[in-house]
Order: structure tokens, then C-alpha cells, then sequence
């Protein structure tokens, strides 16, 4: 027994080792860097305590970035969920052109987020961008749709779906095919409607899978960045600042590394609060078969 004991964690060493050479370390030096000030040139960092933390709290940036990026994941988490489903119940069944339909879904997902970032940035440009030259069929005028506070922040949720649910949908629809086919002529047989049955049976056996994708979904809500980048660089006026694009702008442009350290703990905070949430609450009520 001693044997396999040590056998199974030499099998398991060199993903421990990855493990806690990028994830572990990491995590407790940026801890441990947010309790320091920044180091300036060959000058060893003096000890500040929680003065970055008190910093932030002061910083009306971080809140704008902080409410701007829980309402990008209310927005996002929920849509790219529910449409992945839907698209995935439509895959489903047997369809006339099936395996095109189950391509366009996923092709999104293989696109570089650099890519659609491009993309999506000729649709939103004025003028004679894609959604611009529609609106003008009607009469409709021009719009800045990244240039416009009100608009930007919801141009960049809908970049985000359009990207995700195709992915999310590939393990909702991978589910649905194992699911016993007997269940289904069961139900068919006792005269349950196809909404009964979707709400008794099929949503209840993807809870499962429903939590995964719940847990991606949310890191994907707050680790966003590349399209911001590309598209509106957080503007206008920090409108589409997400708290990942703030770190990264104190930290790289403005260089106040200890700031941006403290930043980087409070959203890991607020990952593993949802993390908890997610398993303790939500898991218990997730049924294996």
C-alpha cells in the first residue's frame, strides 16, 4: 500500500510542482508584493502595510472598474448560458444540415479573441460599419457605439456572448448525447409534454454540466482583456475599465506595481468567494449520476 501511495504522488509531482510554480508562488508573492510600495530603481520596497488597500478604496477608477465588471458578468454569465443551452437542444435533434449548423455555432470559439475583437470593431464603426449601415436602410442615423458611454460597455457584452456560447454549448450538447434515450420514450409515453419533460428530467441531468459552465463562465467575467485592448482601450470616460484592464494599466502603464498587486488580491477575493459560492451552495444541489 506504501508503494502505491508513493508511486501516485511521483505521478503527481509534476503537476504539483507546475501547480504551485504558477498558481501558488504567484498568488502569495502578489500578496505579499501589496503590502509594500512600489520599488523604485535599486531601493529595497519599504513596508506599507494595508496603505495600498486604503489607496484603492480612495481610487474612484477601481470602483468605476469594479461596477463596471459585475455588471459585465451579470450581463454576460446568465446570456452566454441559456443561449449555449438553447443552441445545443436545437443541435440536438436530427436536423436537416446538422453538422453545419453545430459548425457555425462553434466557429466563434476557434477564433483568436484578437480576431474578433477586429471584427466586431468594423460592425461598431460609424457610419458605415455593419450595424450603421443597416440602421440606415430604416433611416436611422449614425451612432458611435464605442465612443458612447451608454453603448460601449454593451457592445463589449455582446463581443463576449457571441464568442462564448458556442463554446459553453459544445458540453451542454455533449451531455445531451449521453443522456439514456429510454428516459425520453418514458416520458412519451405517460403523455408528458416536451416542456415537462425538459424541465423535470433534461435540466435536472445538466445540472452537472450547467455547474462547469457556470465556472468558466465566471472566470472568463472577470479575467476579459484582450478586446477591451483592441476596441476601446477602457474608454470612453473608463466606461468599459473591467478590473483585469486595470490592473493592467496600473500596473505596465502607470508602473505603480503595488497598487496594481492589491488590485490583483481583491479580485482574487472576489474568484474565490464565487468559487465558494458556486461548490458550497450551488454544488449541493448538483446531482451525479
Amino acid at each position: 500500500m506504501r508503494r502505491e501511495t508513493v508511486c501516485a504522488y511521483l505521478l503527481l509531482l509534476p503537476a504539483l510542482v507546475l501547480l504551485a510554480a504558477f498558481t501558488h508562488w504567484p498568488t502569495a508573492a502578489t500578496l505579499i508584493d501589496s503590502l509594500f510600495a512600489t520599488q523604485h530603481g535599486s531601493r529595497p520596497a519599504p513596508f506599507v502595510g494595508l496603505a495600498n488597500y486604503l489607496d484603492l478604496i480612495d481610487d474612484p477608477v477601481f470602483w468605476q472598474a469594479l461596477r463596471n465588471n459585475v455588471w459585465y458578468a451579470i450581463a454576460t454569465i446568465p446570456t452566454s448560458i441559456v443561449l449555449a443551452l438553447l443552441m445545443a437542444l436545437a443541435v440536438n435533434e436530427a436536423l436537416p444540415g446538422r453538422a453545419l449548423l453545430r459548425m457555425a455555432y462553434f466557429l466563434p470559439t476557434m477564433l483568436p479573441m484578437i480576431a474578433v475583437a477586429n471584427i466586431w470593431t468594423f460592425f461598431y464603426t460609424p457610419d458605415y460599419g455593419l450595424f450603421d449601415s443597416i440602421i440606415a436602410l430604416f433611416g436611422g442615423g449614425r451612432h458611435n457605439w464605442l465612443g458612447d458611454a451608454s453603448t460601449a460597455l454593451p457592445a463589449m457584452v455582446i463581443v463576449a456572448v457571441w464568442k462564448e456560447a458556442g463554446f459553453f454549448m459544445i458540453f451542454y450538447l455533449a451531455a445531451l448525447q449521453t443522456m439514456p434515450t429510454d428516459l425520453r420514450e418514458a416520458a412519451a409515453l405517460e403523455g408528458s409534454s416536451r416542456w415537462n419533460f425538459l424541465r423535470r428530467v433534461t435540466l435536472p441531468l445538466l445540472m452537472p454540466t450547467t455547474l462547469f459552465v457556470l465556472v468558466n463562465a465566471v472566470i472568463n467575467a472577470f479575467r476579459v482583456i484582450d478586446h477591451i485592448i483592441v476596441m476601446t482601450r477602457g474608454g470612453p470616460d473608463n466606461a468599459t475599465t473591467l478590473l483585469l484592464f486595470y490592473v493592467y494599466e496600473t500596473g505596465f502603464r502607470f508602473w505603480d506595481t503595488a497598487t496594481a498587486a492589491s488590485a490583483t488580491v481583491v479580485l482574487l477575493f472576489i474568484m474565490a468567494l464565487t468559487a465558494a459560492f458556486q461548490f458550497g451552495v450551488l454544488g449541493r444541489r448538483v446531482h451525479y449520476r
